[in-house]
Order: C-alpha cells, then structure tokens, then sequence
C-alpha cells in the first residue's frame, strides 16, 4: 500500500504527459503561426555638426529615411529645413532662416523621429564698426573682421591706394551724420592718381550698403562710390565735378589711367541726395573720365536713388554688371565717355521711377545746344562725342504691358529701352529691350544725323513688349529711324505681343529672377558679328541678351538685401 502511494504521482504525470500527445495529434495538421517582422523604426543617431550657421549644411545619420527629398521632412527646432540629398540612412539638409535651438525632427513612412540631442545655431558675434570720415593720407587695408562705416564724403586722395579685403562690408551713413555739418551722405571717393583694388570673389563679394537696419533701407539712404580718373571729359575745364564732389574736370586726355579694380562688388541703397545744388544725386556707381586700364567687371547695384552706372567721359571699359530696380535709369553716358561695355542686365520695378523720366541706357552729348554732330571721337581735344559701345545688354521693364502713366512710388514714368539725345552717339549690339514704352528714341540736331554717318550703330537689337518700337526726335524723325533700325542686314528685331513666348524667358520674379532663357529660345541664336565688336575687348557670343548658357550672376549676387544680416 506504501509503495502504491509512491508510485501515484508517477501515474498521474503520465495520465497528463498522454492527453497532452492526444492533444497535439488531434490539431497536427495546423501550421505553426509565422510570428509578424517588426517594422523598421525610423531613428536619428547623429546631427553632424551640432553647431551651424544658418545657411549652412548639416548631415542627420540615422535609419529608416525615405530614399528621396520629397519623402522626408526635415524640421530643426521647429522650422522645415531645405533637403540637399539624401539616402536611407543620412539627409544632408540647408539649416533654415528663422531656426532655434532644439531637437532636429525627421519625419518619413508616417514616422517622424526626434533627436535626443539639442541642435544650436551658431550666430557670429558682431564685427568692431570702423568710422571714417574726411581724406587720409596714407595706404589703407580695410578688413572682413570689421565694418567699414561712411560718414560724409570720404576721400582717397593722390598716389595712395585703398585695398579692401574679400568680404568686406562697407557702409554709408545718412547725411545727418555729416560730421562736417554739410548733411552730405556718406560717400567714397577715389580722386585721380589714388587706386582702390577692391577685388572680391563670386563666394565673398565686397558690399557696400545701408548703414540702416535690416528691414528699413531704402532708395538713397546713402552717397554711393565715386571714381574719378585722368581720361577725357568733353566738357570745361573749370567745371564742377558732379553730385558734390570736390574739384574740377580740369583737362587730361590721359585714356589709358588706372583707377584701380573692381571686381564682384554689390553697391546698395545709394543714390541721396547731396545738399549742393540741382542735380546733385550720385548714382550707385560714378565714373568721373575713369581710364581703360581700369578693372571693372562682376558689379551689381541695386535700389539706387538715381543711376545704377553712370560714365561722365573716360574711356572705362565694363563687364557683367547688374543694375536692380533702380529709380533712374540703369545705365547714363554722358561728357563724352568712349569706352566699351559687354553683359549687363537691368531689372527694374515698374512702379518706381523718376521725374525725369526712367531709361534703361540713356546717352547724351557734352553740350545741350548743339546744333550739329561734332566729329566723332576726336580723341585728345576735350571735345569727344559721347560714343560708346554695348553689347549684349537685357533690360527688362514691365513683365506685363508697359504704360505711360506715372508711376506708383515716383513722379515720373519709365520712357524708353534706349535713349539718346543732344547728339549722343552709340554703337549698341546683341541686346534685348523688354517691357518699355518705347523700344529705341533716337534724337539729333543738325544735318546729319548719327545714322546717315554711322556714329550710330545699331545691330543685333531685340525689342518685345514695348508700345512704340521705335521713335524720333529732331532731324531723326520716326520715319526715318523706323527705316533705319529696320533695314535687313541690321538684323535687329521687333517681337509683337502675340510672338513673346518664342523668347522662352524664364519668369523674373523681385527676389530670384531665372535669367537664362529656356532651351529653344530664339535668343540663343542670331548674335551679329564684326564691326566695332572686333576690339579684343569683346567676347564672341552667338547669343543675344545678357545671357546664353551661363548665369554669371550666380553666388555673388543678391536679389532681397532688405533683410540680409551685414553685422556679422
């Protein structure tokens, strides 16, 4: 009895091991359940750097990412940020404005992961502001690490040079910081025998600017940047120099003087007014008889309270300049400037103006009551016709249909593509007038007009959307410059309203205008050739306008300077 008492819990283990077998034979024919894979998580496990500019790139390490920038979102301390590129395990994202301190998020697959550390925005410490005032006599090197602070006009005088750094930032101040008390704006100027090399590159350009805050410049808050040089002006020698500079034309016929370099340069919010009598505005650019050995090219002036560029005699030569909504005209030759300009786009804002009347290149001659052409380029008597040459401009007015009213902002209205009056000659090539009144007015007295001698040349012009194409003054009636501009073997062109599209131009929105036109566009071809285009000056183009396949303007350029951030 003890024993069977010792053998029961046997017995019954192997009641339970049986109907456990049963059990199992019962349900052998059901597959074993195939467990669910976890899904793949996706996770941030680096932010490299941690700390950036705004502006600047960062790469987020981590997994799960969608393998395209459309199938992420990326936001750093709260603000979506621009996608680079990306993979499924890094996005490489542009750190955006506005962004704070915190997590960075990557939301992709209906997930959105958070990292653990916090992202910093890095915000430079404000650069030391250098003021300067009066003329100094000595060398100078102006500085990225500082800003350069304009008061009153500020003079490089003869045999020194003033070399400024890549990247510097140069401002000027309104004429109520005159110190001396003459409520002149801040204005720099390079008076003749000094230099200013002034050599920027596409990534750092050299600015000069509004010393106002960002969200409050404006037309003319400030002189602008003069340079004066030894070429010929064609008008007295005892004449003041214009905009309420010191000194007289005096008479040089020096053409081949070196005023230096300017090279990717940004001149913004210039053009005041000075307290000198009439007509004393300075343009965003000013070049007093500035000699060919002078270096100008990669310029952009934007906002100017007069002028964009503006020559009074010399023989300068320009390349790749950018005029950007400017109250006056874009481009002004006047006292018989001679020199050559190749690439150059204006873009304008048509409810700004001014009361004289708003050009996209004006011309005109050294003396308002001439009553003939005087000979043209007569090199070395002071007395040289205003004669120029321009290639391959565009100047974009109205995008819709131009008109003549006054404008919004202003008490003039805009006039014409080009300009020329007082017996002004010029040579204009390969260039595209957009969006004006009037395509070309032509003016002259005497008798014989520029076009009947060949001191006007004409050749290789586009005109699209322009109310008149072509119109004349003077002993240059409309019917007889209508002939002219026209003639076949001149290969100009008028592009009716209805033919715009043929153009293919991109669309030129006010802050990142698309200059290059689209493929097919019938600018990329027809470009004239010989002529006063053979001066070694000129680059071969094929194309007519500013552009053909390279957007020049790219890096160094900039379309809102309202709010860009100069302090830093």
């Amino acid at each position: 009895m003890k024993r069977f008492k010792h053998l029961l819990p046997v017995l019954l283990l192997l009641m339970s091991l049986t109907a456990a077998i049963i059990s199992c034979k019962k349900g052998g024919d059901d597959p074993t359940p195939t467990p669910t894979p976890a899904q793949p998580v996706t996770t941030i496990t680096s932010i490299s750097p941690a700390t950036a500019p705004v502006g600047s790139t960062i790469a987020i390490g981590g997994t799960n990412f969608g393998t395209s920038p459309t199938s992420n979102t990326v936001t750093i301390g709260g603000v979506v940020a621009t996608i680079v590129s990306v993979t499924d395990t890094q996005i490489v994202v542009v750190v955006p404005t506005g962004a704070a301190n915190g997590p960075v998020s990557v939301t992709a697959g209906g997930q959105t992961a958070q990292s653990q550390s916090t992202f910093t925005v890095y915000v430079a410490p404000l650069k030391p502001v250098v003021e300067i005032s009066g003329t100094t006599f000595a060398n100078q090197n102006w500085t990225r690490d500082k800003i350069y602070l304009l008061k009153g006009l500020v003079y490089i005088p003869a045999d020194f040079t003033l070399t400024i750094e890549a990247g510097t930032v140069i401002k000027g101040a309104a004429p109520d910081q005159d110190p001396d008390k003459k409520n002149m704006a801040g204005t720099l100027i390079i008076e003749r025998r000094a230099k200013i090399i002034a050599q920027g590159t596409a990534s750092q350009p050299i600015v000069f600017t509004s010393a106002k805050a960002a969200g409050q410049r404006a037309y003319g808050d400030w002189g602008g940047l003069v340079l004066i040089g030894k070429a010929a002006m064609n008008t007295t020698s005892t004449a003041a120099l214009p905009g309420g500079v010191r000194g007289t034309v005096e008479r040089y016929a020096e053409f081949n003087d070196n005023s230096g370099t300017l090279r990717y340069v940004r001149i913004e919010y210039a053009g005041a007014a000075q307290p000198t009598g009439s007509a004393t505005r300075l343009s965003g650019l000013s070049l007093y008889g500035v000699g060919n050995s002078t270096v100008i090219d990669h310029v952009q002036v934007s906002y100017s309270g007069s002028d964009s560029f503006a020559w009074f005699g010399g023989t300068a030569n320009l390349k790749n300049l950018v005029a950007y909504r400017s109250f006056d005209d874009d481009w002004s030759a006047d006292w018989g400037y001679v020199g050559n300009v190749q690439f150059g786009v204006a873009v304008r804002d048509p409810d700004v103006a001014d009361q004289s009347g708003s050009n996209g290149l004006e011309l005109e001659n050294y003396d308002p009551t001439a009553t003939t052409d005087v000979t043209p380029v007569v090199l070395a008597n002071g007395l040289q016709q205003t004669a120029p040459v321009f290639a391959n401009l565009s100047s974009f007015g109205f995008g819709t249909t131009p008109t003549t009213n006054k404008s919004a902002k202003g008490t003039g209205a805009y006039l014409a593509g080009l300009y020329l009056r007082r017996n002004a000659a010029v040579a204009v090539y390969n260039s595209l007038l957009y969006g004006y009144p009037e395509g070309v007015s032509l003016g002259a007295t005497g008798a014989t007009p520029g076009v009947t001698n060949n001191t006007i040349d004409l050749q290789g012009i586009v005109l699209a959307n322009v109310l008149t194409p072509v119109v004349g003054n003077g002993v240059l009636t409309s019917d007889l410059t209508t002939t002219y501009f026209t003639t076949s073997g001149r290969a100009n062109q008028i592009v009716q309203s209805s033919d715009l599209t043929a153009l293919r131009l991109n669309n030129f929105n006010a802050t990142t205008p698309g200059f290059l036109p689209q493929s097919g566009s019938s600018l990329l071809t027809g470009a004239v050739t010989g002529g006063k285009l053979a001066n070694s000056f000129f680059t071969p183009t094929t194309f007519r306008g500013a552009f053909g396949t390279d957007d020049w303007t790219t890096g160094w350029t900039n379309f809102f300077p309202q709010n860009t951030d100069y302090d830093r």
